[in-house]
Formats: structure tokens, C-alpha cells, sequence
């Protein structure tokens, strides 16, 4: 008499959330990297900015850190805010304009897994961005702190959730053709006075400047790799504006 085999068999196509996320989060990532508008923004124009700085010597003072200390965790938040912000943004509202939004609706990814594949993808990207802008930054000089590089890591990972899902947020709601023209708007606004490249205690009426997540993500950052050390009130702003955003594109997110 045969015996039977009651061992479960797992379903073919089955596969968790986790699995789930790192597929879309590898489909993004080549996406991104072989689209040279992407490149443009997320590397070039970081690249030529922390050059600009650089050669300008803006930040140069005869006592404390050069001009290159103080610029590249500047530069570095920058790339972040491209990468989540404009990168997954536009791209973001290009899928929904043309339907693939509609089409990702009826798998099981959901919106869950559309913004954590995304922030996958932005990390992915940024480990280039801090190879290529760390490796240029450091034969311009630059002197991190390694005490803080833990910190460091820690902030650009909360800074992809938060402006990720701050692109996410925009790519969903607004009509995708106001999608391209809000995000570079943002990513102008943010990089030049929210507290990103340069410093909140640069500017006059700093006190708003603060509670922005740009600037909690250029402080935070400045503070590990110059001091080495680890800014509470800034890691503190930067999740809450993570959690909000987050919700918000999981609530109000639009598929079409």
C-alpha cells in the first residue's frame, strides 16, 4: 500500500511582501540608472555643486571645518532629496500617466509595497551617489569623522523614506503633468534655502527653516560627519516627517 505524502506544498507563485519590495526595488533601480535625466539629477547635478563649492571656497573661515567638511554631508542630503524627491517622483507620475500605476493596482504589491520598493531603490542608487560624490569629495580633501558614519547611514536611510514618500505623495495626488513642474520646484526651494547645502544658521528667520525635513536631513548629516556626533531634534523631526508622509501616501495615494 503507498503512503501518502501530506507535506504542504508551497504554491508556485507565492512569495512574501519582503521578496515582493526587492523585485520592485531592483526593477526601479535599473530604471533609474539607465535613464540619463535621472542620472542628470540624482549624480551630475550633486557632482557640480559640491565642485562649485569647492572651488569657491564659500564656507571658509579662518577657524573650524574647510569649506569641503562642511559641503559634502550638505551634498550628500542633496543627492537624498533627489533621488526620493524628484527621481521616484517624476517617474512616479510618468507610470501613472501612462498606466502603469493602473496595471501595479491589480497585483498584490499595493501601496505598501510601492513605497518601501521605492525607498529600496533610492538606497540602491544612493550607495552610488556616496561612492561617486564621497570618492571625488575626499580628493578635494574632505575629512569625515568616522565616529559618525553609523549616523551618518542612519540618516540618509530615514532621509530616502521620507522624501521618497514625499515624491510619492506628489506623484499620487496632483494631476501627473503638475507632477514634473512641483517636484523641481520643491527640489529648488529645499536645496537652496530649506537648510540642505547650506546651513539653517545661515539664513535669517531660521527658526522655520528647522522644522523642515530637508533641513533635519543637512543638519543630521552635518553633525555626524563633521562633529561626530548624533542630533536627536533632528532625527526626531526628519522620522516624524517620515511617518506623516508615509501615511499620507498610503492613504490618499491615486493609482490613475
Amino acid at each position: 500500500m503507498t503512503k501518502l505524502d501530506l507535506t504542504p506544498v508551497e504554491e508556485p507563485h507565492s512569495s512574501t511582501l519582503l521578496s515582493k519590495v526587492i523585485a520592485q526595488g531592483r526593477y526601479e533601480t535599473r530604471i533609474t540608472m539607465t535613464n540619463g535625466e535621472q542620472l542628470l539629477v540624482s549624480i551630475i547635478l550633486p557632482l557640480l555643486a559640491l565642485t562649485g563649492l569647492f572651488v569657491t571656497g564659500l564656507f571658509d573661515t579662518v577657524e573650524g571645518p574647510s569649506t569641503i567638511d562642511i559641503a559634502t554631508p550638505g551634498i550628500l542630503a542633496l543627492s537624498v532629496l533627489s533621488s526620493g524627491l524628484t527621481g521616484q517622483g517624476i517617474a512616479t507620475g510618468f507610470d501613472r500617466r501612462y498606466g502603469v500605476l493602473q496595471y501595479l493596482a491589480t497585483t498584490p504589491l499595493g501601496p505598501i509595497g510601492l513605497l518601501l520598493g521605492k525607498v529600496v531603490a533610492v538606497l540602491m542608487v544612493q550607495v552610488t551617489q556616496v561612492i561617486v560624490l564621497g570618492a571625488v569629495a575626499l580628493l578635494m580633501g574632505w575629512s569625515p569623522n568616522l565616529a559618525g558614519l553609523g549616523t551618518a547611514a542612519l540618516f540618509i536611510v530615514l532621509g530616502a523614506l521620507t522624501f521618497t514618500g514625499l515624491g510619492l505623495f506628489i506623484a499620487g495626488t496632483v494631476r501627473p503633468e503638475a507632477t514634473l513642474a512641483l517636484t523641481n520646484l520643491l527640489w529648488v526651494i529645499l536645496g537652496a534655502i530649506g537648510g540642505v547645502v547650506f546651513p539653517v544658521a545661515d539664513f535669517a528667520g531660521s527658526v522655520v527653516i528647522d522644522y523642515l525635513p530637508s533641513a533635519a536631513l543637512g543638519n543630521g548629516l552635518r553633525s555626524a560627519l563633521i562633529d561626530g556626533s548624533f542630533d536627536g531634534a533632528a532625527f526626531v523631526i526628519l522620522t516624524l516627517w517620515g511617518i506623516i508622509l508615509s501615511v499620507g501616501t498610503i492613504r490618499w495615494f491615486k493609482w490613475r
